[in-house]
């Protein structure tokens, strides 16, 4: 299996740092099949975000959601606005922490180190479901 293709849709979730990693294993059988590769993991929205983090403590996605409503608050001059208040505060925390994630493939699973995990960081009060583009590589 040289390339492989998956849309991956998150369930909807609130304001927040959320771990979606078994939701993202889950919706990728393929990856059993390969013993080594790269997973690329691409959000399709400009007010969510992508991060790889400590996966144990949910402290950590709480201290994440706290620094983020403290350096990009919703009461600031804001022009755009007309998608209400949280929208371009959102736009701002998805540029900081990206879109993207490249991850390592082995063994017919991610290769993660013992206290990662896939976070997506729902920057909206309600952003609804969020679509993944997952691609997949190896061997």
């Amino acid at each position: 299996m040289p390339w492989h293709q998956r849309e991956i849709t998150l369930k909807p979730r609130p304001r927040g740092v959320h771990l979606v990693t078994a939701e993202v294993v889950e919706a990728l059988p393929e990856l059993r099949e390969l013993q080594i590769g790269l997973a690329h993991l691409f959000i399709r929205h400009t007010s969510a975000s992508l991060t790889l983090n400590e996966n144990a403590s949910p402290d950590v996605r709480r201290d994440f959601e706290s620094w983020f409503n403290s350096a990009v608050p919703e009461d600031f001059a804001w022009t755009h606005t007309l998608e209400g208040p949280d929208d371009m505060p959102a736009h701002v925390k998805a540029a900081l922490m990206g879109s993207s994630l490249s991850l390592p493939i082995s063994g017919g699973r991610l290769a993660l180190g013992t206290w990662q995990g896939i976070y997506l960081c729902e920057h909206r009060d309600r952003g609804g479901a969020r679509s993944l583009l997952a691609t997949l590589t190896g061997e």
